[in-house]
């Protein structure tokens, strides 16, 4: 890495042009990395581990209204590890309404840690975005980590230092940010785990979605 700057750079470099093709579905992987968990959400329980769920409002930062539009939907739960790429890209197409940064604590999200703390994505700092699509409302999390505690968007740059302890919102509703399928949104510092939610019946999810199944950024998250 003697070319970059500094192993932040080092860390967030971009792929070479084409070697993550995007898929032809509707929705697409935002990510590399492995699935933590993916599937329904049962009424606004989310599944983090055996024994483990936290519930979709606490994950968005307390926003009651935001976490309705997501009652009896779906999740997808995805981990970066420290060497895989750490840029995330659209799942889908979709206009950006909203930004909350919500401070929180920096545990490892490592599988061991999320099998063994409590509500883990809802209590680690995270920044919630959240777009329009045509499929609906969809909620993608960047949740910080350990040494992360560094999460930047393409519209915003760096979100987190510093950390006053309160939760902050931006607005976008009239500036009309839009983000193409495969488009980079965001980028970590060191790897760490994204939440997604989506609305009822707005997506299904290939049969080998498993948990711990390795992913690439552009594959295929849908059965069409």
């Amino acid at each position: 890495p003697a070319h970059y700057k500094s192993f932040n750079e080092f860390f967030t470099r971009p792929l070479k042009e084409g070697v993550r093709p995007v898929a032809d579905s509707q929705w697409v992987c935002p990510v590399d990395g492995a699935i933590s968990q993916c599937g329904p959400i049962d009424k606004d329980q989310i599944f983090q581990a055996k024994g483990h769920h936290y519930s979709t409002r606490a994950l968005v930062g307390g926003d009651e209204q935001l976490a309705a539009q997501f009652q009896n939907g779906h999740f997808a739960t995805l981990y970066l590890s420290p060497r895989d790429y750490h840029r995330i890209h659209m799942p889908i197409a979709g206009q950006l309404l909203r930004m909350i940064h919500v401070p929180g604590d920096l545990f490892s999200v490592n599988p061991t840690t999320a099998r063994g703390v409590p509500g883990l994505f809802a209590r680690n700092e995270r920044v919630v975005c959240e777009f329009e699509t045509e499929k609906g409302p969809m909620v993608l999390v960047l949740v910080g980590a350990t040494i992360v505690g560094s999460m930047a968007t393409v519209w915003h740059g760096q979100v987190n230092p510093p950390r006053p302890g309160m939760v902050r919102e931006w607005r976008y509703e009239t500036q009309a940010v839009q983000l193409q399928k495969g488009e980079e949104m965001g980028r970590f510092l060191l790897g760490s785990t994204v939440v997604m939610l989506f609305p009822q019946n707005s997506i299904q999810f290939p049969a080998d979605w498993l948990s711990t199944r390795p992913l690439r950024m552009g594959e295929a998250m849908s059965r069409n």
